[in-house]
């Protein structure tokens, strides 16, 4: 084994797709590379097992006395995929990722520590074979996960996702700016995506015909990402978070930074993620970061991060 090894990955954003994922339909999510969690190996003394030090949690855990929690979890798998013994080592695990806002935290920090034990063993796992052990511990955070976050932070490219099918990546043809408002409030996707199962199965056909809009604007969204005709971004993010006011996902402090974004002269605005708190995307020209960014702060915005995508 290496005496030291440090992985990283990246956070991800949602821009269309959210929820109707669940049920069939696509969506798209990028890498957000400058948030991102990381985990660092060193080796430990003889017969202490595997301990890991969750800083931003204030947690320490290990495999024999914490083997519930998702991190002890995840280093489990990667044992068992790797068919390995447990080894003396610690991990500290840390994450610059708002927790609870939508941007993959919990999925980010379960595949740095994956990432990094899997190379600290000298047998780093392929994007594909961490993304499924991740999904599994999602499965701990979440319920009934789409499986988005994983994929996108694992493989740390731009992917258009439909669950059960192959992952397709895509290419970005022109660079465009999104503006992140994080309303500070916790965006549990487990209950947001429990409430609209609900629903759903409460009424099934209204449901389902929502979804079915979303899942055509997602399409328009990526063939105009691909062919780099950015004009229509704006009005399809409108368009994607009428209907996720429609399935009641959205909250008052969501709108009121949707809301701002807007009048400050962003070209489209949604939620993004779960809803009912956590973060909100804005489609905005490069010349307008910082006064739309500004707005948002005005607005009640706890934390605004800008970032370029392509």
């Amino acid at each position: 084994m290496m005496a030291e090894t440090t992985a990283t990955t990246p956070g991800k954003i949602i821009l269309f797709g959210e929820h109707s994922v669940v049920y069939g339909q696509p969506a798209l999510a990028v890498p957000i590379q400058h948030a991102r969690a990381e985990a660092q190996i060193t080796n430990g003394d003889p017969n202490t097992g595997l301990i890991i030090h969750a800083e931003d949690l204030n947690l320490n855990l290990t495999l024999k006395e914490t083997a519930e929690h998702g991190l002890c979890q995840m280093a489990r798998l990667v044992l068992d995929a790797l068919k390995r013994d447990e080894p003396d080592i610690v991990i500290r695990v840390r994450s610059s990722i708002p927790i609870a806002g939508g941007m993959g935290s919990g999925a980010a920090v379960s595949a740095a520590l994956g990432k990094a034990l899997s190379e600290h063993l000298g047998e780093p796992l392929s994007p594909d074979r961490l993304s499924a052990l991740v999904y599994e511990v999602e499965k701990i955070y979440h319920g009934t996960p789409s499986g988005i976050d994983n994929t996108v932070i694992c493989f740390e490219q731009p992917v258009y996702f439909i669950k059960g099918q192959a992952v397709e990546t895509f290419g970005v043809k022109k660079p465009f700016d999104l503006v992140i408002g994080d309303t500070g409030i916790p965006s549990l996707t487990k209950e947001t995506v429990g409430a609209v199962r609900e629903a759903w199965q409460a009424n099934p056909q209204r449901y389902e015909a929502v979804f079915n809009e979303m899942g055509e604007i997602v399409r328009r969204a990526r063939s105009a990402i691909e062919a780099g005709t950015l004009d229509e971004i704006g009005g399809l993010m409108n368009q994607n978070q009428e209907r996720l006011r429609r399935i009641k996902v959205s909250s008052p402090e969501l709108e009121m930074l949707i809301e701002a974004a807007l009048d400050a002269g962003a070209a489209g605005a949604k939620l993004s993620g779960g809803g009912g708190g956590g973060n909100m995307i804005a489609f905005v020209e490069p010349e307008q970061v910082d006064e739309i960014g500004e707005a948002l702060r005005k607005a009640g915005a706890v934390r605004v991060i800008h970032t370029v995508v392509g």
